[in-house]
C-alpha cells in the first residue's frame, strides 16, 4: 500500500508541475507595474494580434521565443507577467514554462488578457518594429 500511495504522489507531482500553475495577477496590479517599469510583460497571442494591440510595453513572444533569455532581465527574481487572449485561454503558458526553464521564479499570469486589457479601458500600443531572433 505505501508503495501504491507514493508511486500515486510521485504521479501526482510530475502531473501538477507539467500544469502550467502559475498565479495570476490582475489587470490593475499589471497596470501599476507597466507604469512603474516593474515587470517584463509577454503578450502570447501571436504576431497578428499584438501589431494591432498589446499591453504597453510587452513583448512579442513570437519574435523573441528562439532568444527569450536576451529579453528578459538578468535578474532571475525579476516579476515575468505572460497573458494571452482571455480567461479561457492558454496559449501563455509556452511563455511561462520557457521563463520557469530559464531559472525564472517569479512568473505570474494575467488571466484576464487582452480582452481584460481593453474590458478594463486601458490603452493598448500597436506593434513598433521588432527584429525576428
Amino acid at each position: 500500500m505505501k508503495r501504491i500511495l507514493a508511486c500515486l504522489a510521485s504521479v501526482f507531482l510530475a502531473a501538477s508541475s507539467f500544469a502550467g500553475d502559475f498565479p495570476d495577477i490582475s489587470v490593475s496590479e499589471v497596470k501599476a507595474l507597466v507604469k512603474a517599469k516593474g515587470a517584463t510583460v509577454i503578450d502570447v497571442n501571436g504576431s497578428a494580434s499584438y501589431a494591432k494591440r498589446h499591453v504597453p510595453g510587452a513583448l512579442d513572444f513570437d519574435v523573441i521565443e528562439k532568444e527569450l533569455a536576451k529579453s528578459l532581465p538578468a535578474d532571475k527574481d525579476s516579476l515575468i507577467i505572460a497573458y494571452c487572449g482571455g480567461p479561457k485561454c492558454n496559449a501563455y503558458q509556452a511563455a511561462a514554462k520557457a521563463a520557469t526553464q530559464l531559472g525564472y521564479k517569479n512568473v505570474k499570469h494575467m488571466s484576464a488578457g487582452i480582452s481584460g486589457w481593453v474590458e478594463a479601458g486601458l490603452k493598448t500600443e500597436k506593434a513598433r518594429k521588432q527584429k525576428k531572433s
